[in-house]
């Protein structure tokens, strides 16, 4: 069933939520796996069928009361008929799909008796009198199966599978901020890696992955996932590795197994946005020009990390985030230079929940910006102090 569809309508959004197998085609409603009992009192699973009333792409109310049964005939935990059982049904359902029988059962009470006012209540109402004799002799089945759903060709998706979360949460609109961008990661190691985890399961358009590194022991230990020792001796690129990985789950991920310099700063052009995840000054210097003349906003990503008194780790994490709107602070705020300190991110003490909190606050400034979450202060610059706990917002912009 399309995604699109299922968006725009409530009662057909509601019933995917819950957990059926629900789909459509030739202006059929279908919900497969039903569990029902045939006249032998076994518990079967059949296809329940419904005329899908549209109109352009919006559900109305259901003109008809009666749905379609594939599967024998559904009786009750005694073996007799269901009452309002047609059997012998004569009619086609498409791609070679003949129900055995109908259904008809009215809504007999509230001010709708006699009609289903919409998709939800009819699916639900006829649910609940085929599943009810199967669940009298086994507690256990479900209509409820929550299958794995695949988007159809013509939706398009960026998904493997959809992703059902915005519609179960009522945030479909809210999601289609972050549609059609295209962004670029540059470092794939700690921060970077938990950037792409988090940006993969945003319905972006494209995501490219800037890393020259090989994948090794540490990176192990600092990345999402865990690699199993025969993945880890092939000595992947980093960029290829994790692409690999998140493809599994969504399309368009381009690893990119080069730095970026001089000779491959115009690949960053066409994004709409950039996560700048590296440590070194120089680099870093090279990009932030670059897309600041090209106007296209950024968010860097920082980590000094100290080892103290009785072997303590102390430090920050930082993420400053570059728009049209505010630039003026980040001479101030990065170290663009390999000499300039503090640069303790050069020293290489990345932990990996650290790691994760930096990505994480630095995707939810970025998604602040794209409109998708509230945002009172606008800060442009924001740092988290290990010791104290403390979580500090800076260079706000219009103040």
């Amino acid at each position: 069933m399309s995604q699109k569809l299922v968006s725009l309508n409530t009662d057909l959004s509601r019933l995917r939520a819950e957990g059926l197998d629900i789909s459509s085609k030739s202006k059929y409603l279908f919900v497969c796996g039903v569990p029902y009992v045939n006249a032998a009192k076994e518990v079967k699973r059949g296809i329940i069928a419904s005329v899908l009333d549209l109109a352009g792409e919006v559900t109305v109310a259901p003109t008809s009361h009666v749905i379609f049964f594939v599967g024998d005939p559904p009786c009750d935990e005694h073996g007799s008929v269901l009452p309002g059982v047609t059997q012998n049904v004569n009619q086609s359902l498409g791609d070679g799909l003949a129900p055995n029988h109908q259904i008809s059962r009215k809504p007999t009470t509230g001010p709708t008796a006699g009609r289903y006012v919409d998709y939800y209540e009819k699916i639900k109402t006829y649910i609940a009198i085929v599943c009810s004799p199967a669940q009298a002799i086994d507690p256990t089945v479900t209509a409820y199966t929550n299958p794995v759903v695949v988007p159809d060709e013509e939706d398009d998706s960026i998904f493997n599978y959809l992703d059902t979360a915005p519609t179960k949460a009522g945030i479909v609109l809210a999601n289609q901020k972050l549609e059609g961008q295209k962004i670029a990661i540059v470092g794939a190691g700690a921060t970077g890696s938990y950037v792409l985890d988090f940006v993969a399961k945003t319905p972006v358009e494209e995501i490219h992955l800037f890393d020259h590194d090989l994948f090794l022991n540490h990176n192990a230990f600092r990345c999402p996932g865990a690699p199993s020792r025969d993945e880890l001796g092939k000595k992947h690129r980093k960029a290829h590795y994790l692409a690999s990985i998140y493809s599994q789950m969504r399309k368009r991920i381009i690893p990119h197994d080069f730095f970026v310099d001089e000779y491959t700063i115009e690949q960053l052009k066409n994004m709409n946005f950039v996560f700048i995840c590296i440590d070194k000054g120089i680099s870093k210097r090279l990009i932030i020009e670059r897309l600041q003349e090209w106007s296209i906003p950024f968010i860097d990503v920082g980590m000094g990390i100290q080892l103290g008194e009785n072997n303590t780790l102390a430090g920050i994490v930082t993420v400053t985030a570059s728009t049209v709107d505010k630039r003026d602070h980040i001479n101030s705020r990065i170290a663009l230079s390999d000499g300039e300190a503090p640069n303790e991110y050069s020293q290489n003490v990345q932990i990996s929940e650290l790691s994760a909190l930096n990505a994480a606050l630095a995707v939810i400034k970025w998604k602040k910006l794209c409109g998708y979450f509230d945002d009172v202060t606008k800060e442009h610059y924001c740092a988290y102090t290990i010791r104290s706990n403390q979580l500090i917002s800076e260079d706000v912009y219009g103040a």
